[in-house]
């Protein structure tokens, strides 16, 4: 068994087409023996999360279909949105929850890649476990200069993707470049500040992201941060990625961003989790909050529901956001 997690990037442009994104998702329930677990929208970052799981050869094929869906049903060179992108389907990483290495899975998210370039006409950097070159390794070095440096990438050999089609072009230009490659389970969560101002949220990232700011270390270890506006909340947000929930877990991260916009007389108003949980991470926090008084795991998951603020945007239903809840109906089959 191994759990994947695919980001496309539907383009909005246009009316805000949801019908882009459900055909994608039809596209990876069309595999037998993969379930959807998630569908994960943000139309102002222009970008959707889609979580499926299954076996290792049916995600893969999975995965191949939700590529050729994106690239055929968006256009890049119309394409714009708040979050960093390179390509239709942007970031494809293959994630192991069991029965499965994080070397075996580098090896099936390089064989994707190959697939991707060879019938779908779409270059694709290889990342993370799955990265041949160290300078691709980082995800943020691959999508350096964003879709917009497409053309130059593909010309220039010290920038080029790992997997390149013999005819790149004209394909490229509609799909962009796709960054496929093989992680541990990353938690993507965004903490919503009571202000509209971007630059005081990306004030706050630079003070607390692993990479810092000017050659100086964020306070967080295993985490990105940037800072932006969301038009469709009225607020700006702190985007985060956890690498590591030993290293910072959620709790940890969520102390930080509230204390470092104290310093601004901010306030975190709340928090958006992308995508799906795991357990743990939850009661985690639970317990934080609570401290040492005796409790539930349902009261656990209620008091951080409660006290990370998770349904300020919209309802936070356990049982549609904690991993291991939505895997219970595979292990079960």
């Amino acid at each position: 068994m191994n759990y994947e997690l695919i980001e496309c990037v539907p383009n909005f442009s246009e009316g805000r087409r949801p019908k882009v994104i459900s055909q994608i998702a039809a596209a990876v329930k069309s595999v037998e023996g993969v379930k959807l677990l998630h569908v994960d929208i943000g139309y102002d970052a222009n970008r959707t999360v889609i979580t499926f799981a299954g076996g290792p050869e049916a995600v893969c094929e999975a995965a191949f279909r939700a590529a050729k869906a994106a690239g055929e049903l968006i256009d890049m060179s119309q394409h714009h949105g708040e979050h960093p992108r390179i390509g239709a389907t942007d970031v494809l990483p293959l994630v192991p929850v069991s029965g499965i290495t994080l070397e075996e899975c580098a090896l099936l998210a390089r064989q994707l890649a190959c697939r991707m370039a060879d019938e779908l006409n779409i270059p694709c950097y290889l990342y993370e476990a799955a990265a041949l070159k160290p300078e691709h390794r980082n995800l943020a070095d691959c999508r350096k200069g964003e879709y917009e440096a497409l053309q130059q990438k593909l010309s220039e050999p010290d920038l080029a993707p790992d997997i390149i089609p013999r005819q790149p072009l004209p394909t490229a230009l509609r799909t962009g470049i796709s960054v496929v490659g093989a992680r541990n389970f990353l938690l993507a969560v965004n903490f919503n500040l009571n202000t509209r101002s971007a630059e005081k949220a990306t004030e706050i990232a630079r003070l607390i992201r692993q990479s810092g700011y000017k050659g100086k270390p964020g306070t967080l270890r295993a985490a990105k941060a940037i800072g932006w506006y969301m038009e469709e909340y009225g607020c700006a947000q702190v985007s985060m990625n956890l690498c590591d929930l030993h290293e910072t877990s959620l709790h940890h991260a969520y102390e930080e961003v509230r204390r470092q916009a104290e310093i601004l007389d901010l306030r975190v108003t709340g928090t958006e989790i992308i995508g799906l949980v795991p357990l743990e991470t939850i009661l985690a926090a639970g317990r934080h909050f609570v401290g040492d008084a005796e409790t539930t795991e349902e009261m656990l998951i209620t008091t951080a529901v409660k006290s990370l603020g998770l349904d300020a945007v919209r309802p936070f239903r356990p049982e549609e956001k904690i991993l291991e809840r939505m895997l219970q109906g595979i292990h079960n089959s």
